[in-house]
C-alpha cells in the first residue's frame, strides 16, 4: 500500500477578509482531520490541504503528494511591496519551468505573484506565519512562499527561512541572503523550499499527518534548526538561520543593500547644493591653494576622515535616524543594534559616494578655471597633475563639511527618505508613532 497515491476531492473554503494590520489566529483542528483555515466548522479538507495526506483501505500509512485536483501544484509568492515584489516578479518568469524540470514525475507548477504588506505592524515570525496561513485558506493555493525585506529574529537567532510542511508555508527574509547575487540566491531558496514542501508525507492510522521535514540544501551558509512540532507558540517545523559573525555581517549587508545608500546624494538636494557651492568657491580661493600645497598626505587623509565622519554624525543626529529599542528583551536589543549598524553603514557609504563625487567635480572645475601662472605666483609652485589632485582632494573635504551643514535645512522626512528604503521608512514611522503614544 505504500506505493498507492490518493487524490482527495477538492472543496474550496469560503473567503474571509484578510486584515494586514492585525494578527489573525486560528483554532486547532480536531484530532484525525485537517480543518481548513477560514472554513468555519466544516470538518472537511480544503483544496489548500487536499492532496497533502490520505488513508488507505486498511488504515495504514499512505504517502500523498501536495497537489491540486488538476494535477498542478499552485504556488503563490506572497511578497511585501517594493523590493520583494520586484524580486518575486522577476523570479516568476522562469520558476514554473525550473520547478517542473527539477521535480520530475510529470509534476507541474503554476506560479502566482501576490504583492501584499503581510508584515504590516509586526516583525514576529509566528504571527507572520499565522497571517500567511490565514491568507492561504482564502485562496486556491497549495503552497505559499512569503518574501519580506525585513530582518527577522526567532529565539535570539537571525531567521533566514521558516517552513511549515504540514500547511505548505514558507517565510523568507531577504536580508539574510546577503547583498550579492540576491536575485539568484532568492530564486534558489524559493525553489528548494517549494520542492521540500511539495514532497510526499505519510498519514498514520491513529492521528493527523506526520511528516518529517526534509533538510534540503537551501544554502550552505544557512544552518537548519528544528523548533519542534507546530502549535500556538511555534508556527514552523523547520528553520534555517544565520549565526556567528559571518551571519551577522551577511544580514547587515543585505539590509544596507535594501536601503540603496548610493541614493543618499541625490536625495538630499539642499545638502548637495551647499557642498557644490562650497567646493566651487574654495577652488577659487588662494588660501585654499596654499593650504593644499602645505598639507602632507597623512593630514589630507585625516581631513577626509573627519569631514566624512562629521557628515555621518550630523545626518544621523539631525535626521533622528538612531533606533531606540522599545523592549528590554535580548532579542529587542539585538534587533536595535542591527538596525543602528545598518544605519551607520548606509549613511557612511552614502557620504563616501558624495565625497568621491565632489572630488571628481572639483577636479573638473579646477581643470577648467585655474590658470597655471596665477597659481604659481600665489603658491610658488607650478600647477601640475599632482597639484590638481591635491587641491581637489582638500576641497572635497571642505565641501563635505559644507554639505553636512547644508543638510540641516533638510526635513527629517527627506533625510529618512534618502537614507532608507520605503519599507524601512514605514517601519520607523510606525515605531515613532508607538513611542509617541507611549510618551503621551
Amino acid at each position: 500500500m505504500s506505493g498507492i497515491w490518493v487524490r482527495l476531492p477538492r472543496i474550496i473554503p469560503p473567503t474571509r477578509r484578510y486584515d494586514t494590520g492585525r494578527s489573525v489566529t486560528t483554532s486547532p483542528a480536531p484530532a484525525g482531520a485537517v480543518r481548513p483555515q477560514g472554513a468555519g466548522d466544516i470538518g472537511v479538507t480544503s483544496e489548500a490541504s487536499a492532496g497533502t495526506w490520505g488513508r488507505g483501505a486498511a488504515g495504514e500509512e499512505v504517502p500523498v503528494m501536495r497537489v491540486s485536483s488538476q494535477g498542478v501544484s499552485v504556488v503563490a509568492l506572497l511578497a511585501d511591496p517594493y523590493t520583494p515584489t520586484e524580486i518575486a516578479r522577476r523570479m516568476a518568469w522562469t520558476l514554473s519551468a525550473r520547478l517542473t524540470d527539477r521535480s520530475g514525475r510529470g509534476r507541474r507548477f503554476d506560479v502566482k505573484v501576490v504583492s501584499e504588506p503581510f508584515t504590516s505592524g509586526t516583525e514576529d515570525p509566528p504571527t507572520l506565519m499565522r497571517r500567511i496561513m490565514d491568507r492561504r485558506s482564502t485562496e486556491n493555493w497549495d503552497i505559499v512562499v512569503a518574501l519580506t525585506d525585513l530582518p527577522l529574529h526567532s529565539h535570539g537567532r537571525r531567521l533566514a527561512v521558516g517552513l511549515n510542511h504540514e500547511q505548505g508555508l514558507a517565510l523568507l527574509s531577504l536580508p539574510s541572503l546577503g547583498g550579492l547575487r540576491l536575485q539568484t540566491r532568492a530564486r534558489r531558496a524559493v525553489e528548494e523550499a517549494v520542492l521540500g514542501l511539495a514532497g510526499p508525507q505519510t498519514m498514520a492510522a491513529d492521528g493527523p499527518p506526520r511528516r518529517q521535514p526534509s533538510l534540503r540544501p537551501l544554502d550552505n551558509r544557512l544552518a537548519p534548526d528544528h523548533p519542534g512540532p507546530t502549535g500556538e507558540q511555534e508556527a514552523d517545523d523547520l528553520r534555517y538561520v544565520v549565526s556567528g559573525p559571518r551571519g551577522y555581517l551577511r544580514v547587515l549587508v543585505g539590509m544596507v543593500r535594501a536601503n540603496r545608500p548610493w541614493r543618499l546624494v541625490t536625495g538630499l538636494s539642499k545638502a548637495l547644493a551647499a557642498a557644490l557651492a562650497t567646493g566651487a568657491i574654495a577652488t577659487l580661493d588662494s588660501t585654499t591653494w596654499s593650504l593644499s600645497e602645505a598639507l602632507s598626505t597623512p593630514r589630507l587623509v585625516i581631513a577626509m576622515i573627519g569631514s566624512v565622519g562629521l557628515m555621518i554624525g550630523w545626518l544621523i543626529v539631525d535626521g533622528e535616524l538612531w533606533h531606540r529599542s522599545t523592549g528590554r528583551s535580548p532579542e529587542a536589543r539585538q534587533r536595535a543594534r542591527l538596525y543602528n549598524a545598518s544605519t551607520v553603514v548606509t549613511v557612511g557609504i552614502g557620504a563616501l559616494v558624495c565625497y568621491v563625487g565632489l572630488m571628481v567635480i572639483n577636479l573638473l572645475w579646477a581643470l577648467f578655471i585655474l590658470n597655471d601662472q596665477v597659481f604659481a605666483s600665489m603658491t610658488r609652485s607650478p600647477l601640475h597633475a599632482t597639484e590638481y589632485l591635491t587641491l581637489s582632494w582638500f576641497v572635497a573635504s571642505v565641501a563635505t563639511v559644507g554639505g553636512a551643514l547644508g543638510s540641516g535645512f533638510e526635513s527629517d522626512e527627506a533625510i529618512r527618505a534618502a537614507a532608507y528604503s520605503k519599507r524601512e521608512q514605514e517601519r520607523r514611522d510606525r515605531l515613532q508613532g508607538i513611542q509617541g503614544a507611549q510618551d503621551d
